[in-house]
């Protein structure tokens, strides 16, 4: 990858998740090193710091089936201006979450800037979870399960209606890979919607190389470029324990990087989310660690 101007956008949002504590994961990216180690690899680096958040404690959680919706897409309106922004400025906006529920901010904001250059975005949502959950078909009304719902439309509508209602994102260029655990009625909306899906069996059977090449040829095809969304839940908890919804059978370190340097490579990654990481599950920083190290590798870095 060439230099590029890297723009770090912390957003310490908890308010989607049951679960406290993924609100410090950008400190704990930054703790890490990201900043530096981003930019050892010749890339200019702008931290543009956190986004203000409002925490469980000062708001009400309102309907049950889309708790603390109002507040969730104030901040994903927020954070899709600031990436819209960089995006503009020819920046490399790298999201740090959070809760997942931000990403309808971030990939709104990346479809946005690809239907402005006369195309449309590709997307790769790497998770252990499809996040295509309705207010309707939730479970729990925790609204990062429902982010990719919102994005490709048309509920839960506060979040749908962020963005350019021209440059909604195109289901046949998302890809969704690592993805174990759904929810039943979530199967059928994924089933419905069009979305192209590599589920851990896919890539037990197949391998990463030939997943990360097809997810890569349907995002990459005709698209002005490719927005990365990674849920560090993917990775097995062996390697990344530090998180909210853990899942056994998860993608080990060596397929997590993979992908990311093979995604790399495409030339054609715009734009990189990594989020649900969750300090006080964590141990010794170490899922922090991995997020920053997947980061750099999406970012060019290369073993030889």
């Amino acid at each position: 990858m060439q230099a590029r101007t890297v723009h770090i956008i912390g957003v310490p949002l908890d308010l989607g998740q049951g679960r406290r504590g993924v609100d410090m994961g950008p400190s704990a990216l930054r703790i890490a090193g990201l900043d530096a180690l981003v930019a050892s690899l010749g890339h200019t680096v702008v931290d543009r710091g956190d986004l203000a958040v409002p925490i469980p404690e000062t708001c009400d959680p309102g309907e049950a089936r889309r708790k603390y919706i109002r507040e969730i897409a104030e901040v994903c309106t927020r954070l899709h201006r600031l990436v819209l922004d960089s995006l503009e400025r020819g920046a490399f906006p790298l999201v740090l979450g959070g809760d997942h529920s931000l990403g309808a901010g971030s990939v709104a904001a990346a479809s946005e800037w690809a239907c402005r250059q006369g195309r449309p975005l590709g997307l790769v949502w790497v998770d252990a979870h499809g996040d295509m959950n309705t207010p309707d078909s939730s479970p729990s009304g925790n609204v990062h399960g429902m982010p990719l719902a919102a994005l490709l439309g048309p509920e839960p509508a506060e979040l749908a209606r962020i963005g350019a209602p021209s440059s909604r994102l195109s289901p046949a260029r998302t890809v969704l890979v690592g993805i174990r655990d759904l929810d039943g009625a979530e199967k059928q909306l994924i089933r419905a919607s069009g979305v192209h899906v590599f589920t851990m069996k896919d890539i037990d059977r197949l391998g990463m190389a030939t997943v990360a090449e097809r997810a890569m040829a349907i995002a990459c095809d005709g698209t002005a470029g490719v927005h990365v969304s990674f849920d560090m839940d993917v990775c097995d908890p062996s390697i990344a324990p530090g998180v909210g919804t853990p899942v056994k059978g998860g993608i080990n370190f060596r397929e997590a990087h993979l992908l990311m340097e093979m995604l790399a490579d495409s030339g054609l990654v715009t734009s990189l989310d990594v989020v649900e990481i969750n300090p006080i599950l964590d141990v010794q920083n170490a899922t922090a660690a991995l997020g920053t190290e997947l980061a750099l590798s999406i970012l060019g870095q290369k073993i030889l």
